[in-house]
């Protein structure tokens, strides 16, 4: 029945009423000879609407003359009295049918690239790299190979453990699962040595298994041997083991940098422009003019590429251009005002490269002034567990 009632939209149907007293046998007869009625609503006792198509409705003329029930036309409805409506707006009608061609077109192609899981790797980086793989915007579906991409992507990427490409609408979602980068596991059953990772002087040394070859006091370098794989016995003579052991050093970080005492600072004035423009698939069309009036400014960027529904992307983007008008100012500071800008500056810097900075146990600040110049360096002296394995081959 679905599929007449969706036959007869395509003909075209009318909504009819009936009247008269004998709607009861008017039905029955429609329905011994296979007259579609649907949407059949009782009005009053002698008075009945329903929906038929309109070949049926020439055939239920006679049927009502025989039930004597008079019908009247309520409604015309379907795909024939649609196009007969629009006939006299034939440009809308024409702009209708050009844009559903066009998104049948645009449909075929990738309009965006979602790129998603990336934490240290940069958005740009993969981006780069999806492109030179074949995976950019503008890209036909049908000629996109995501396995051959996602394997390419995993041989050049060493940082990435997981690819996944699925196509949704005109939108191609990249997931990405970055690999971690851990220190080769050395089994227990090998022999190795510790060595040290750092420069620094060794504090306190643990040895659990091994020889000790440093103790505290001694300054070590980066690959310096620290605690060997081996024991060495009276009777036994030399044998190999599996090095263990904790070794602590003071190890010392800096940072130096240098500071005018007079300067020219920008700031912002409050003034702002704004410019709009349209991207057709990198052709860029300027909306309003596009030059700022500023002589200083720095400038923001927001462009937001038009979508219907979720992953429905267009080849179109809309932006905005924020100039922010810049004035500068002479600024003079005092030796001791720039020695503390520096010196915060330096920390902030320096407390990002350390893991704990609660295991900072002294800071210097070493301060060097010129004719209108200062030269500030900060040392952290941090207390640090150091140390890696390293195989031994025999």
């Amino acid at each position: 029945m679905l599929l007449k009632i969706l036959f007869n939209f395509i003909l075209g149907y009318v909504t009819i009423s009936v009247e008269g007293y004998y709607i009861e046998r008017f039905i029955n007869i429609c329905i011994s000879k296979k007259i579609l009625l649907w949407n059949i609503k009782r009005k009053k006792s002698s008075i009945m609407i329903a929906n038929i198509g309109i070949k049926d409705f020439k055939k239920v003329k006679e049927i009502s003359r025989n039930t004597k029930c008079r019908i009247k036309i309520q409604n015309k409805s379907g795909f024939p009295f649609l196009l007969n409506k629009y006939k006299k707006r034939k440009a809308f009608f024409i702009l209708f049918i050009i844009f559903l061609l066009f998104i049948f077109i645009i449909s075929n192609f990738i309009w965006n690239v979602e790129i998603i899981g990336n934490e240290t790797i940069s958005t740009s980086e993969i981006q780069e790299k999806l492109e030179e793989n074949g995976l950019k915007i503008g890209t036909l579906k049908s000629k996109l190979n995501t396995k051959e991409i996602i394997n390419k992507m995993r041989l050049e990427r060493n940082d990435i453990s997981w690819i996944g490409i699925k196509l949704k609408g005109t939108n191609a979602i990249v997931e990405i699962v970055e690999s971690d980068k851990k220190p080769d596991i050395i089994d227990e059953n090998e022999y190795c040595n510790i060595v040290s990772n750092k420069e620094g002087i060794i504090t306190k040394i643990n040895v659990q298994d091994g020889t000790a070859l440093v103790k505290p006091g001694d300054i070590v370098k980066n690959g310096t041997n620290l605690i060997a794989g081996w024991l060495e016995g009276k009777y036994t003579g030399t044998r190999y083991v599996h090095a263990k052991g904790e070794i602590q050093a003071k190890i010392w970080y800096s940072k130096k940098e240098k500071m005018d005492l007079n300067t020219v600072e920008k700031y912002e004035t409050g003034e702002i422009q704004n410019a709009y423009f349209i991207n057709l698939n990198n052709l860029k069309i300027n909306l309003t003019k596009s030059i700022p009036k500023f002589q200083k400014y720095d400038t923001i960027c927001n462009n937001k590429r038009l979508k219907i529904f979720s992953n429905f992307y267009f080849p179109i983007e809309f932006g905005k251009t924020t100039y922010k008008e810049l004035n500068t100012k002479k600024v003079t500071y005092t030796p001791e005002e720039a020695k503390q800008i520096m010196v915060d500056k330096l920390e902030e810097e320096l407390k990002k490269e350390i893991e704990n900075v609660n295991n900072i146990v002294n800071t210097q600040v070493n301060f060097k002034q010129e004719t209108q110049q200062i030269e500030v360096e900060v040392i952290y002296e941090v207390l640090e567990n150091i140390g890696t394995k390293e195989k031994i081959i025999l």
